[in-house]
């Protein structure tokens, strides 16, 4: 996940304080400081973050408090509220209406990332239904045309630009109703960028938006400039207006916070975050999931999310049955295989989990994981019916083992490996056997045959030792069992 040292550090200095035995104005005060130096390093604003150190030490005084209140957990709420204000522009951005045509436009500097996330933008919105096209109205720069048309033909949306034409705006006015015509509901334009906040530049926007009237303009920004987004974000909503604005590169360096902090404090809503140069490395930005998932407290709403969008409602109950079934075989595991690689990175997707911390899965392993799964996935695709439908692996002699490597190209050791692995999971799987399937209306029964005890033996013992042993897992079983999410994925929900 981004900023995984920011959030890694202010986790840690919460988690001193709860250990201490008494918490008083040192234990506090320590506290505080270590979030400081974490949220300075990230470059934010020091008057952003002075005046947040002020606000918790006037909600959390110590003298004041009753000696019944919790204060560990008022401290991390205050922690919690201060860093959402910090990240919030207090206003909501425009949202495009599937079926009715919007046309957005997308501004912003030379090198920031515009083109690339053009294509994220149009992909992210065909997933979920929309019809995107891309126009490319950015004559300035050589190479531009040809590298939306590669990351367009790549995502298989329709796009339209021209080699010979000079005039943006023309480009632009043609495009868009090109594709007003061909009932495309949300249309993307693509505008030049320059090397600095140049007068040309911002006369082009100008152009370009009195032609195409756009519904949202989107300001693209390189991340690494850190605080100094505020004055890049203030001069272009000053010459056009920005609606919305999308941070890039929060991969590649420590001064993403210090980029977000800035632009909230323009009063522009960030509306998305660029994890990654891969098409599905964006992700929507929204700032309570996003600093409840940077403190390591998870984002359930957003996981539940990601598994109704790779597993169709009508398989969840299916699914379920195979669950209550006990019966795990090497077709199940390449299925769900395939519904993880569906989620995107898997360090996005496991942030989501409470008290999963950023910091335990680093850029590098999460490839080496996604890599690990697809040579699985080409292992079992050298297989017959028989074995991926059997979970009796005495059938995996010695010859089929052989046969299956040389099948996949991959040596015999890593097939060996790989029913470990299945081995484990069934192991997992087998203790769901027995799960009671909610019916429609009946509170779940989740909690109830899934209990604490089952998962503490499946979690591995730092992510245990993160959630807070078995009093943090009851707990998070209990959100669980009344999330209503929860429940929809489960085939109990209300309709």
């Amino acid at each position: 996940m981004v900023l995984a040292q920011l959030g890694g550090s202010i986790s840690r200095a919460l988690q001193q304080m709860s250990n201490a035995t008494i918490i008083d104005e040192k234990v506090l005060n320590e506290c505080l400081n270590e979030i400081t130096r974490a949220l300075l390093q990230s470059d934010v604003q020091f008057k952003l973050v002075r005046d947040m150190q002020t606000n918790i030490k006037k909600i959390v005084n110590l003298d004041d408090l009753a000696a019944g209140h919790n204060k560990r957990k008022i401290i991390q709420q205050a922690v919690f509220n201060e860093l959402c204000k910090m990240l919030d522009p207090g206003k909501p951005s425009f949202t495009p209406k599937k079926g009715k045509a919007s046309v957005i436009m997308f501004v912003g500097l030379q090198g920031s990332g515009k083109t690339t996330t053009c294509t994220k933008y149009a992909y992210y919105h065909q997933k979920k239904g929309w019809k995107p096209a891309l126009v490319c109205a950015d004559t300035f720069r050589a190479g531009a045309f040809d590298q939306l048309k590669q990351n367009a033909t790549k995502a298989k949306i329709p796009f339209y630009g021209s080699y010979m034409e000079s005039d943006p705006v023309k480009i632009a006015v043609e495009g868009v109703e090109r594709f007003k015509k061909e009932n495309c509901d949300l249309i993307i334009v693509d505008t030049s960028g320059r090397h600095k906040q140049e007068a040309a530049l911002f006369e082009e926007m100008r152009q370009v938006s009195e032609a195409t009237k756009p519904d949202l303009v989107i300001f693209v920004m390189d991340s690494s400039i850190g605080q100094a987004a505020f004055d890049q974000a203030q001069a272009f909503k000053q010459s056009v207006s920005v609606g919305a604005v999308i941070v890039t590169k929060m991969d590649g360096h420590a001064k993403g916070g210090g980029a977000l902090s800035a632009v909230a404090a323009t009063k522009s809503p960030v509306i998305f975050i660029g994890t990654g140069e891969h098409m599905d490395e964006f992700e929507v930005f929204d700032v309570k999931p996003f600093v409840s998932r940077l403190l390591g407290m998870g984002d359930w709403s957003g996981f539940m999310d990601k598994i109704h969008e790779v597993v169709p409602m009508d398989q969840q109950p299916e699914l379920l049955q195979k669950l209550s079934e006990g019966n795990f075989t090497l077709r199940i595991m390449y299925e769900q295989f395939q519904n993880i690689l569906k989620m995107g990175p898997i360090g996005q997707v496991f942030s989501m989990l409470p008290g999963f911390s950023a910091e335990l899965m680093p850029k590098g392993r999460e490839k080496e994981s996604q890599a690990k799964i697809k040579r699985s996935m080409t292992m079992m695709d050298s297989m017959t019916n028989e074995e991926l439908d059997s979970s009796n692996l005495k059938l995996m002699n010695e010859s089929r083992m052989m046969r299956i490597a040389r099948g996949a190209g991959r040596p015999v050791r890593e097939v060996m490996e790989m029913l470990e692995e299945y081995k484990r999971l069934a192991k997992i799987w087998s203790k769901m056997k027995g799960l009671k399937i909610p019916k429609k209306g009946e509170m779940s029964a989740l909690s109830r045959n899934m209990n604490a005890q089952h998962m503490s033996k499946v979690l591995p013992p730092q992510m245990l030792k993160q959630i807070g042993g078995m009093g943090g897992l009851q707990n998070l079983m209990k959100q669980m069992g009344s999330s209503k999410d929860m429940m929809g994925m489960f085939g109990g929900g209300d309709k």
